[in-house]
């Protein structure tokens, strides 16, 4: 068993390392995903260590390792954490036991970046809430258990859904997942605003009630201690330990099934190898050329794959929801809008990791700039074919909401401007910093390119933001000076030009970079 454990844990470690030593670019973007994770982790550490002392300290401490518990529960199916090591369908042909292999696992799963900055937060809730020795003590303890429980969680819910995410037949309830993560984050964000306004005093029922709900009946137990209430801190920490039980048990019940059960949502019905293929009525209305035939494979990607189809959904749920919500909600603007052009054209980024290792075929038919060039406008205008009129229409939705009828164009104007710096970054970034999406497991990313993919995304987003500043700095001016209001309406057709120009630029500027670094290209997407 010790064995065990220690060369699963050793394993990881070996892949990590051995996938940062590929290339001084991968270590850089490691490196700086760490520090300001763990940065972030010391600010939060230290805003929480602020609340030593306060009444209510407990109605942040508690709530927050909850909402860690449900980070940890969700955010590993859907976006890229970079411990796809950690898939059990990679050791379905090895002698191992289940109740060994999830003891090793859970030890390998507390190395990383997740773990380290959970265990800050969690160091901070149970710190805010100790008093004398007792407290302190107990705290130690319940930070371990709290860490060991939000781990387990994630095992055990991204074990149940490996085949989940890996089988058309369970599509659609990857893309209600999505959804459902799409409207909490919301819902916790519209609660973290009225909670500004009304005071901490608010959560205390919330916090009253989730002292029961492991993990956080953990740090709940940090308080009762605290108070010298003894009988209700131990009674507290037994729960969490109990959860945790049960966690294991339904973590290695899942592990079994997985390991020696058949995949049944795999088998097709004998007549599905023979159904005949119709061509569809946008085939014939897209470009007779390598670009119609691009960007018909890509639309064809994004309704049948579940990974790409659970990322557009939950893209066009916030692009939807924030505007929206916040609109109804009276505490809105108009500028809102252009999220939902910001959340889909996310989706240009990475487009060569999203063939994974069949990108070997597209490479194939890549011999000069003009066919990269052809491929990438293809990937851009399927895109396009979704987010234009999306980003149209919730900005009509939105701005009928708040009865803003006169900044309209401009704030069309802005979305189709960061449309196209998105798609030009997106573009360029997809060819300089591409990584694996693995074709089986619950995961987004092989590992060792966890922080190249969040390099990638946000390093592109923030390209786009500055590519798009000539276009907010006019709609400032405009509104500064006088008589610029009859102006405004210019900000359509200039945001839409702009747009279109940097997508033009960005598409022809990634063209020869595509050529040229396509073995690189190819070797960094073939890792899943």
């Amino acid at each position: 068993m010790t064995n065990l454990t220690s060369t699963v844990v050793r394993l990881k470690l070996s892949l990590l390392k051995n996938g940062l030593r590929q290339s001084g670019g991968r270590r850089a973007a490691f490196i700086v995903s760490a520090v300001i994770a763990v940065l972030f982790a010391l600010l939060q550490l230290l805003g929480l260590l602020a609340l030593h002392g306060h009444a209510h300290a407990d109605a942040v401490a508690v709530p927050g390792t909850a909402v860690l518990a449900l980070g940890w529960t969700v955010l590993p199916l859907f976006f890229p954490t970079g411990d796809e090591t950690l898939d059990p369908t990679r050791l379905v042909m090895l002698p191992l036991r289940p109740r060994p292999l999830v003891r090793a696992l859970l030890a390998a799963s507390l190395v990383g970046i997740g773990p380290l900055f959970t265990l800050l937060v969690l160091t901070g809730c149970a710190l805010s809430l100790a008093q004398g020795t007792a407290g302190y003590v107990v705290s130690v303890v319940a930070v371990a258990l709290a860490l060991l429980v939000c781990v387990a969680l994630a095992r055990a819910v991204a074990t149940a859904n490996v085949r989940l995410l890996t089988s058309r037949k369970g599509r659609d309830l990857a893309v209600l997942s999505g959804l459902v993560i799409a409207i909490g984050a919301q819902l916790v964000n519209f609660g973290a605003r009225q909670l500004g306004s009304a005071g901490l005093g608010r959560l205390q029922p919330v916090a009253d009630v989730l002292s029961w709900v492991p993990p956080a009946s953990a740090v709940a137990a940090v308080r009762a201690a605290s108070e010298g209430s003894y009988g209700l801190a131990a009674a507290q920490l037994a729960v969490t330990v109990a959860g945790l039980a049960a966690l294991i048990v339904v973590w290695a019940r899942s592990l079994t099934r997985l390991m020696t059960a058949p995949d049944a949502s795999t088998l097709q019905p004998a007549d599905a190898a023979v159904r005949s293929r119709s061509a569809t009525g946008l085939g014939r209305l897209l470009p007779q050329d390598r670009t119609g035939t691009v960007t018909e494979r890509s639309l064809r990607y994004i309704w049948r794959d579940p990974k790409t189809k659970a990322a557009w959904v939950t893209s066009l749920a916030i692009g939807l929801i924030v505007p929206v919500f916040n609109a109804v909600q009276g505490t809105g603007s108009i500028y809102f809008a252009c999220f939902a052009a910001g959340m889909l054209g996310i989706q240009m980024y990475n487009q060569f990791g999203q063939d994974t290792s069949a990108f070997w075929m597209v490479a194939m038919t890549i011999s000069s700039p003009r066919d990269a060039y052809a491929e990438l406008r293809g990937r851009a205008l399927a895109l396009l074919l979704i987010t234009l009129p999306y980003a149209a229409l919730v900005t009509v939705v939105t701005t009928a909401l708040l009865g803003a009828w006169t900044r309209l164009p401009e704030v069309l104007g802005l979305s189709f401007a960061l449309l196209g710096a998105m798609l030009a970054t997106g573009a360029w970034t997809s060819a300089r910093f591409p990584y694996s999406i693995p074709q089986e497991g619950h995961k987004n990313v092989v590992p060792g390119q966890a922080g190249l993919a969040w390099i990638s995304i946000f390093g592109g987003m923030i390209a786009a933001a500055l590519l798009c500043s000539p276009v907010i700095a006019l709609t400032v001016w405009l509104h500064v000076s006088a008589g610029g209001e009859d102006w405004r309406w210019l900000l359509l057709p200039v945001g839409a030009a702009y747009g279109a120009t940097l997508t033009w630029l960005g598409l022809r500027l990634a063209a020869p970079r595509t050529a040229g670094r396509l073995p690189e290209i190819l070797t960094a997407v073939s890792k899943g």
